[in-house]
């Protein structure tokens, strides 16, 4: 049983009746009335509370592994058995990692008819973690008070449920969707002309608005009475590796979320294209020593093989060895692939220590290097400086962002393709980019 702040209030006006009898004689009776009032009231509010047995009960319903950066459903069905109307203070005891105190609802539940029927309700929430895991939920704290209010009576419900939080597969879902109803330009998925020949035939069928007038077959336009194109299919079987460096560099974050998951969110997401594409998707991480090594392929299940390798991923406080890279990769990777490398380049300098190795993996494979914008800095940058110190702060931050923009034209110049982007934008950069690429006939 718990004391509601209504029955503090209560006592404390019986308390002043009763005390100011001493001056006024008439307010002591009235006191003594409040009291009586007020314990009798205390007694039906305990008994209309106690009477019920089991009268309350909560369930949590939600997915057993949530997916990381994005936010996932979790309801709450309430079944109330009392015979009267109740207000519900609930609180569910989410995992300690979210740091949020404000998972707390309240409800306004009508009587239930009778026992074998009782009064329905439900509380809808989100959460969005930022880290891969196993959350822990626990228990779901329920305090009941009829419109007395004196006292709350507690219960509690649920069972504790661990959650495994894995990279972004509802990202997944909505690529399908959207990919089905050709809708994939609302995520930023760019439609990129065909240049070449590097297109297999693949079928007929009727005009619908976005395709090419090139591709109209006037011989089939003229048999079936209506505007016929060809259809034209990509090459197959291409092998696209995502390299994910989880060296020390890969620990810094944004938006809660540390560069690392965004590169495992985005390898989901690039695979999952692949694979829809008929291509082979492999995953490859490496820090001071090389690391995991998924095998290119689209079988039926490989998505769940590349989900649970990424799920393991951590960042290291060592210097990312791309000597290491190199050599696994040559022995491992035989046939000529797509490799995108995911990496954080803050300096000239630092990417050309690692050059020497990306050029050799440039010889032999179409390479890929994918580093990070700092938006924080450009948003810096567009302040306004009042003070000199504030001016030469500017000054380092432009020199920044310009070092970055230097890296893409170094790596150019050495005929090594790159990927300048944020992190927000980096699954939708990267898709574009391999469907650039692909449509480009440049993967071989």
């Amino acid at each position: 049983m718990f004391i509601n702040k209504r029955l503090y209030i209560v006592v404390a006006v019986i308390v002043v009746l009763l005390a100011g009898g001493y001056w006024w004689n008439l307010l002591f009776p009235v006191g003594q009335v409040c009291l009586f009032a007020f314990l009798t009231a205390l007694v039906v509010d305990i008994y209309l509370l106690y009477s019920t047995k089991d009268a309350i009960k909560v369930e949590r319903f939600c997915s057993d592994r949530f997916s990381n950066g994005d936010e996932n459903d979790v309801r709450l069905d309430v079944e109330s058995k009392y015979r009267f109307p109740i207000s519900l203070e609930i609180i569910d005891e989410i995992p300690d990692i979210f740091q949020r105190r404000d998972v707390l609802f309240y409800l306004q539940m009508d009587k239930a008819e009778n026992v074998d029927e009782p009064q329905k309700s439900f509380v809808r929430y989100m959460l969005r973690p930022t880290e891969r895991g196993v959350y822990r939920f626990e228990h779901i704290r329920v305090f009941v008070s009829t419109r007395i209010g004196l006292i709350a009576r507690r219960y509690t419900c649920g069972e504790p449920k661990d959650v495994k939080v894995y990279p972004s597969y509802l990202m997944l879902t909505k690529y399908e969707l959207l990919a089905i109803s050709n809708r994939l330009t609302e995520f930023g998925v760019k439609k990129i002309r065909k240049v070449g020949n590097n297109t297999e035939y693949e079928q007929i069928k009727e005009y619908v608005k976005g395709d090419e007038y090139r591709l109209i077959n006037w011989k089939a336009t003229a048999r079936q009475h209506k505007l016929m194109v060809n259809v034209y299919q990509d090459e197959r079987s291409q092998n696209i590796y995502n390299v994910i460096d989880k060296g020390r560099v890969m620990q810094q974050s944004f938006n809660g979320m540390s560069l690392l998951d965004y590169a495992i969110n985005a390898s989901l997401v690039l695979s999952y294209i692949a694979v829809r594409r008929d291509d082979k998707a492999g995953i490859v991480s490496f820090n001071e020593e090389f690391g995991t090594y998924v095998p290119a392929s689209n079988r039926p299940n490989h998505m769940q093989t590349i989900l649970e390798a990424l799920y393991h991923e951590k960042t290291t406080f060592g210097e990312t060895d791309f000597s290491a890279l190199l050599a696994n990769v040559n022995t491992k990777i035989n046939k000529r692939s797509l490799l995108i490398v995911y990496t954080s380049f803050a300096t000239v300098d630092s990417m050309k220590r690692q050059l020497p190795y990306l050029l050799q993996l440039n010889k032999r494979h179409r390479l890929l290097v994918v580093f990070f914008d700092d938006i924080e800095i450009k948003k810096y940058v567009e302040s306004k400086t009042d003070t000199l110190e504030e001016y030469y702060r500017h000054v380092i931050a432009e020199k920044s962002i310009s070092e970055r923009k230097l890296i893409v034209s170094k790596l150019k110049e050495h005929g090594i393709l790159s990927l300048l982007t944020t992190p927000e934008q980096l699954s939708v950069d990267v898709i574009n980019k391999y469907l650039e690429l692909k449509q480009r006939g440049m993967l071989t």
